[in-house]
């Protein structure tokens, strides 16, 4: 029970969470593929030639391609869903300008459906109506917060950063190290970055974290075994 002489301490509900929380997710993903995705180029031509250039050369290409891919994709997947919100916003808003009463009777029954009474649905929507309509339809029956439409040049500029950043530390530890060791090093840097991105997107995701990780790594281990066996069987014919 709560001391009457002392204020209730709340879980904070800060508005916009679940969008940052989908943003850090995004990122944590975009590191992952990054890492997979230059781990299996390097390694796989790794598995031809030991030179380092062009080791570098792969890594690099390999690391531009991947970025300029994320970034173009996610612009034109952000970019198609703000405007879908925004075509959806337009025409809720006419919607509520020519029919105000057939909208509001709309948002009691979607008030009901979400297990009010008639009683205080009706309420409810009169004053939810009373202060912003719009607002109220577009949370309510679109599923859509007016304040939190995703900006496609932010979602492009995290893609491409997160994909480099994931992608530095395989370039990095296959041209860094001596020859001899170099892909013994990618191998455990590679591993041991999935395990962290696994362990994080389990954590953002309240899942479990022992599974996730093991996925991750046993995926990412998978990749690169297969392309350092393409890349073996090439450099041994010549190709």
């Amino acid at each position: 029970m709560t001391d009457p002489g002392t204020v209730p301490v709340h879980e904070p509900h800060e508005q916009g969470m679940s969008t940052r929380l989908n943003w850090l997710r995004a990122a944590v993903l975009g590191a992952n593929d990054g890492i997979v995705s230059t781990a299996g180029l390097v390694v796989g031509v790794a598995g031809a030639t030991s030179d380092q250039a062009t080791l570098l050369t792969a890594g690099l290409a390999g690391l531009l391609a991947g970025s300029m891919s994320m970034a173009a994709g996610e612009y034109v997947s952000v970019s198609t869903q703000r405007a879908s919100e925004k075509a959806a916003l337009a025409r809720e808003k006419r919607e509520l300008k020519e029919q105000p009463a057939a909208e509001l009777e709309e948002l009691v029954g979607l008030l009901e459906a979400r297990g009010l009474s008639n009683e205080v649905a009706r309420e409810a929507a009169e004053q939810l109506t009373e202060k912003d309509a719009l607002r109220a339809h577009a949370r309510v029956e679109l599923g859509i917060d007016p304040d939190e439409l995703m900006n496609p040049w932010h979602a492009a500029w995290a893609s491409f950063l997160a994909f480099t950043v994931g992608a530095l530390l395989p370039l990095l530890a296959i041209v860094l190290p001596p020859s001899g060791v170099r892909l013994y090093v990618t191998v455990g840097a590679v591993l041991a970055a999935l395990s962290l991105t696994g362990w994080w997107s389990a954590r953002l995701g309240a899942a479990p974290k022992g599974p996730a990780v093991v996925r991750n790594v046993v995926g990412g281990a998978l990749a690169m075994a297969v392309t350092y066996g393409a890349g073996s069987l090439l450099g041994a014919v010549g190709v």
